[in-house]
């Protein structure tokens, strides 16, 4: 019995840190009402942000959110403003362009060869890295230390987002142009530099993400790909734009993964996990903690 509470101790942990990498997905979709493709890609961008801070000076890796996250909210708000921001404006009338999800599946594929091309298609790992293997004994148990730092970064971020959102200007603005981005301009919103800024708080949490991801997991060019799978998940389970959802969809599916090779065949797990994304889709497509209005 203790190696199962074990177990969903530590699932609890990485399904917060895969919660975290749902919940830019969720920003940008809550406000932009598209699904971006191209978020996987984004979460590896700043693995390798954060890999290449620590391995060349040598930081703390959780230091290096002090480079990843402004660098990858000015990616993400660029690339909004650059590449997608042009489509809205095209099919302004449209309230989800369905072009703009083909745009980020060329931003993905674009992103993943790139980093390819430069980085080539070794696995890198940080060598100096004080938090890599490291566990801690609590009641018999042994929990991942790395996990633990990651569980404590995702709630951070939840409640700083939220907040964000809540309490300030630019948040409600934010918000505002969720609910009805019409109705937000003729208040004086502007609803394509609110659709930059959020797309780059998204890009941000990814970045965020990678940062947690660095000390334990292996950064290369196609790793976005096996989270952003997850990420749409977790998405669907927890509710399309609540961020509070994505942190407790995300400790679903890593409770599920880590508890169920406890009983079956690790295979089933994943069965397990895609059938609950069914079922929830059926019954109730909103999300376990989906709204009429996602903020």
């Amino acid at each position: 019995m203790l190696y199962v509470l074990e177990d969903a101790i530590n699932g609890i942990l990485i399904g917060s840190i895969y919660g975290l990498t749902a919940m830019g997905l969720t920003v940008i979709f809550g406000v932009l009402k598209v699904i971006n493709f191209a978020h996987g890609s984004l979460l590896m961008v700043g693995m390798y942000a954060a890999y290449w801070a620590v391995a060349l000076t040598g930081i703390h890796p959780y230091l290096s959110l002090i480079v990843v996250a402004p660098v990858m909210y000015c990616f993400g708000y660029y690339l909004q403003d650059i590449i997608i921001k042009p489509i809205f404006k095209a099919e302004k009338d449209v309230r989800e362009p369905i072009t703009v999800i083909i745009v980020t599946t060329g931003v993905w594929y674009v992103l993943d060869n790139l980093s390819l091309l430069i980085f080539g298609p070794q696995y890198r790992t940080l060598q100096d890295n004080p938090l890599r293997g490291k566990m801690l004994e609590f009641g018999g148990m042994m929990l991942s230390v790395p996990k633990l730092w990651g569980f404590v970064t995702a709630l951070a971020t939840a409640a700083a987002i939220y907040w964000f959102f809540q309490k300030t200007r630019l948040g409600r603005a934010i918000r505002a142009t969720s609910l009805d981005r019409e109705a937000a301009s003729l208040m004086g919103i502007n609803q394509y530099r609110i659709y930059n800024v959020a797309f780059g708080i998204g890009t941000a949490i990814a970045g965020i993400a990678g940062v947690t991801l660095v000390p334990f997991y292996n950064v290369f060019p196609s790793v976005g790909v096996l989270f952003d799978i997850k990420g749409f998940i977790i998405v669907v389970l927890g509710g399309l734009g609540s961020i509070g959802g994505a942190i407790l969809g995300g400790i679903i599916v890593g409770v599920i993964e880590s508890v169920g090779p406890q009983f079956m065949a690790a295979t089933w797990t994943e069965a397990i996990v895609y059938a609950l994304f069914l079922v929830v889709l059926f019954v109730k497509p909103s999300g376990l903690f989906g709204v009429k209005y996602d903020w």
